[in-house]
Formats: structure tokens, sequence, C-alpha cells
């Protein structure tokens, strides 16, 4: 049997999507995600975003407004959406949306929503500037 390689995907594009199933271990004695899970999945798909934005070491400076909409039950997909929406000097405010989706059907609703600030390091570990953010046109 041979198997037959895809092309290369595409560059990434402005916004970092990733999907996790939510299981029993990760869920509290309601059977729902865990608060804090919820926050390292959006921290990590911030991180991503942030490093795929400044192509450099960064870290979680500040974890802004966060609004927990529904309870994300077990046996849930969910799917995060982590955008760059804004850059300073050394800074980067990341917006994450954490979006429900029903695994037998196609169902999807907004579970959370955040906003996350990365700071790029330098390799002496020190802030280091960052690329402004390029507003894509419309038209």
């Amino acid at each position: 049997m041979t198997l037959s390689l895809l092309p290369a995907p595409a560059r990434p594009g402005p916004e970092t999507r990733i999907t996790h199933v939510v299981f029993p271990g990760t869920t509290n004695h309601h059977g729902t995600l865990f608060g804090g899970e919820a926050l390292a999945y959006m921290d990590s798909a911030a991180f991503i975003a942030a490093t795929r934005h400044c192509r450099r070491k960064v870290v979680t400076r500040h974890l802004g407004e966060t609004e927990f909409r529904r309870p994300v039950p077990a046996g849930t997909l969910v799917e995060l959406i982590a955008r760059v929406v804004a850059t300073g000097r050394t800074s980067m405010t990341v917006q994450v949306e954490l979006w429900t989706e029903q695994l037998y059907s196609e169902e999807r609703e907004l579970g959370c929503v955040g906003t996350f600030v990365l700071v790029a390091l330098d390799e002496a570990g020190r802030p280091t500037p960052v690329p402004p953010l390029v507003q894509e046109s419309t038209g």
C-alpha cells in the first residue's frame, strides 16, 4: 500500500484554530469543563497566535476580561479561535473565543471569550519589539 502525501498547507492565516474533545477527566462534579481547563486551552491558543505573529519567544503577561457564557458538557467538541487584535511596542493582545459543538450535530454556541496580553522576549529574556498589526483590507 502506497500513501500519497498531501501538498504542504498554505501559510497560516490571521487566526489560530484548535479543536479539543471535552473528556470526563477535564470536567468537574457537574460533568462540565473546569474553568481552569478552559483557560488553559485559551492561553495555549493565544500563545500560538502571538508566536505566529512575531515569530519570537512569548509569555503571557495579563489575562484580561473573560466571560464564561455557558457550561461545556463532557463529550462536547470545543473549537478555540485566537486572533491578534492589537499590538504595542513589545506586546500583543489576543482575543480568544471558545466555541462549543455537539459531537453528533452541527449546533454551535459561544461558550467563553477572553483577552490575553502576551509579550515577546529576546534571547536574553527581555521584552523585544513586535511587528505592528496589519489590518486586512475589505475591498
